[in-house]
């Protein structure tokens, strides 16, 4: 629900900058703003480490629905700045919300399911992407961006009342998460978490890496359709195709984890994106749409896998901060590689910078998929957090690559 509204807003969002300014420069930096707090991902997923994460989730729905009718005073170009404070705003509270919708699945759901349910998500997500564009251009086009903001503020009013619909027992977070001055620690908990665990690193890391090719290859696109001989608006047709391959992903994605340890799952999506991005250099319409089916395959899978093997792992109790700093890890790199990929595009030429996007892409997919050696665990020095950076006791006992790889030592 949430997320028609989201893509909507997105899309509406440079174009409204652009038709009260003319800036296409102040136009694309709409979406800076809406990426730029993912920087601040640890710091925010604490948050949904110190609230009950159902109650929270309703209460930034809300928030957010209360909000965005602010826009509808964004009418001349002298105001397009309470855009960016709303689309700042925004990209908060989906740092926060993100976090703790990812936590309230890892403690609330069962964890062998997990796959599953975030590959439906996915799916979800995905399909409503197929929609919600034409939807906020015809809007646009006939009213303005006031009735977008409207019509985001009241997917959320829906999303809110479907969390609050949600049956989950949570207990109240530790009186320890709420100690003066334990911000620092507690995001730093996150990052270490993450850095630490030979579990995560590998699906975490293939993810980051794919959405930094992911970038490149996005802003090639424009390059590949003049490649094709096709008008600029050939693009929306690719991306259309990728949808329709992400849709597919979000539904295959439960059962193939649930026969694929995650990191092995994101080594073959990871290669199939690398294979696609590679096709693209070729000039035929055929491949062009093959290999944009392909990357809608193959990037879900490694995203899916990378999310479900932090939610399996992580501690009740750092679940929020470890999700955060995982999602910042994984979005973050996309955004920058915009900006490289669009410097790349105007030097090297496409068939050259896609077969060699494949070449890294396909050397990322083999190391991830390489097997991990093996270590001692680190000894126990009391309760809680694990001495010296090593993983909390219990983190993964439900399942997941972290539980396997311990019966495979104990045995």
């Amino acid at each position: 629900m949430s997320g028609f509204g989201t893509t909507a807003m997105w899309l509406v969002s440079g174009i409204w900058v652009k038709s009260l300014t003319g800036s296409d420069g102040l136009a694309a930096l709409t979406a800076f703003a809406l990426w730029a707090p993912a920087l601040l991902g640890p710091l925010l997923g604490t948050v949904a480490d110190r609230f009950r994460r159902r109650p929270l989730l309703v209460a930034l729905d809300l928030a957010a629905a209360a909000v965005l009718p602010l826009l509808l005073w964004v009418t001349s170009a002298d105001r397009v700045w309470l855009l960016f404070a709303v689309l700042v705003l925004y990209g908060a509270q989906g740092a926060v919300h993100d976090a703790a919708e990812q936590a309230l699945l890892s403690t609330g759901f069962d964890k062998g399911r997990l796959g599953s349910v975030n590959g439906w998500r996915m799916t979800a997500g995905e399909s409503t992407k197929l929609v919600a564009p034409l939807v906020a251009a015809g809007l646009f086009a006939r009213w303005g961006g006031g009735p977008v903001a409207l019509l985001d503020a009241a997917t959320f009013v829906l999303a809110a009342g479907a969390f609050a619909a949600v049956r989950v027992r949570e207990e109240r977070p530790a009186r320890a998460a709420r100690e003066r001055g334990a911000w620092r620690r507690e995001t730093a908990e996150g990052v270490r978490l993450l850095a630490s665990s030979p579990v995560l690193r590998p699906p975490v890391a293939a993810g980051s890496f794919m959405m930094l090719l992911a970038g490149v290859n996005g802003a090639a696109v424009y390059a590949v359709v003049d490649g094709l001989g096709r008008p600029a608006a050939y693009a929306g047709v690719l991306y259309a195709v990728q949808g329709a391959g992400s849709v597919l992903a979000g539904l295959t994605a439960g059962p193939l984890l649930r026969r694929v340890p995650e990191r092995l799952v994101c080594a073959g999506g990871l290669a199939l994106f690398a294979v696609a991005a590679g096709a693209r250099a070729l000039p035929h319409e055929p491949a062009a749409l093959a290999a944009s089916a392909l990357i809608g395959l193959g990037m879900p899978w490694v995203l899916v896998a990378a999310v479900t093997a932090v939610q399996r792992e992580a501690p009740a109790e750092a679940a929020g901060r470890l999700a955060a700093t995982a999602n910042t890890a994984l979005f973050v790199p996309n955004a920058l590689a915009l900006a490289l990929g669009a410097a790349l595009v105007t030097a090297v030429d496409p068939t050259v910078l896609l077969p060699a996007l494949a070449l890294a892409g396909l050397t990322g997919a083999a190391l991830t998929a390489a097997p991990r050696r093996r270590t001692a665990p680190a000894a126990q020095d009391g309760p809680g957090w694990v001495a010296r950076g090593a993983w909390p006791r219990g983190a993964g006992e439900h399942g997941g690559e972290g539980a396997r790889a311990r019966r495979e030592e104990a045995g």
